[in-house]
């Protein structure tokens, strides 16, 4: 295990700058202005030329959608994890081409929460719906009712997208365009990150200096709720002294854990969840 992606001292600022939050039309062209400068540059690493493709492939899948749908039929299921951060961030480039933000355009989203949710996951969601104006509906039910009653609330929608990777539950055989199974409320699913691996998504972020939650810096690979969500065991520390545990218990120390983008292998990235 080595450090997935380290981030060059000539890296660039941070694309979201510090203060107030930028009116979504100059936030869409300081993203796609970022993501085409990454684009166009000429890199001998083999794992960026990598992101660079799959970056290519994720936006024509999106312009895809926007040919397909209005803005208006169009969501994004968000939840602050780093797969759909990264699909939102993506999804703000192809409206700047596609010269659909304005001021008054709100990027729809449906927010749902999972059971005992992070405090830390909480803030982030809300921070990052300011900073990228989303119109954000949330829910704390489980995925099939939220999603029929975000339907319910939401009618004018037809196709939302979805940060699923390959490696995720039930995401081995899906494509970029999925109509819900049966049984399912009735809308597109849309995923245009589905063919990423767990490095490009930590490359893509940590290169364009992308904000995320802080529980990435502390080991948690995959984000659930505080019941089922621990950190990654394979980010542990080797402990410098004896009485050190993984959670503290008894007076002992807990273990420091390495940042999520250390990790490499996707198939160790739930090892830190119960489900």
């Amino acid at each position: 295990m080595t450090d997935a992606y380290p981030v060059p001292p000539s890296s660039p600022s941070p694309l979201i700058p510090d203060g107030a939050p930028l009116p979504l039309p100059q936030l869409c062209g300081r993203i796609h202005d970022r993501i085409q400068t990454f684009l166009d540059e000429k890199h001998t690493s083999e794992r960026l030329r990598n992101v660079q493709h799959q970056t290519r492939i994720s936006l024509q899948v999106i312009d895809d959608a926007l040919t397909r749908y209005q803005l208006p039929e169009l969501s994004l299921a968000y939840n602050g994890g780093k797969d759909c951060l990264v699909l939102l961030v993506l999804y703000l480039c192809a409206l700047h081409r596609r010269q659909l933000a304005s001021d008054s355009t709100r990027v729809q989203c449906a927010y749902i929460k999972a059971p005992d949710p992070f405090d830390e996951v909480e803030d982030f969601v809300q921070s990052s719906a300011k900073t990228y104006s989303l119109s954000l509906l949330e829910y704390s039910k489980p995925m099939k009712a939220a999603f029929a009653d975000y339907l319910h609330d939401m009618p004018c929608v037809k196709a939302i997208l979805v940060g699923t990777r390959r490696t995720d539950p039930h995401g081995e055989h899906l494509k970029h365009f999925d109509p819900t199974d049966h049984g399912w409320p009735t809308f597109m699913r849309i995923h245009p990150v589905i063919d990423w691996h767990y490095v490009d998504i930590w490359t893509f972020i940590r290169h364009l200096r992308i904000p995320y939650c802080v529980l990435y810096d502390r080991g948690y690979t995959s984000l659930g709720g505080t019941t089922d969500t621990h950190p990654n065991p394979v980010l542990a520390r080797q402990p410098s002294t004896a009485g050190t545990d993984l959670n503290g218990l008894n007076g002992t120390r807990p273990l420091k854990f390495r940042p999520a983008y250390e990790l490499v292998d996707d198939e160790e990235e739930r090892l830190g969840r119960d489900r």
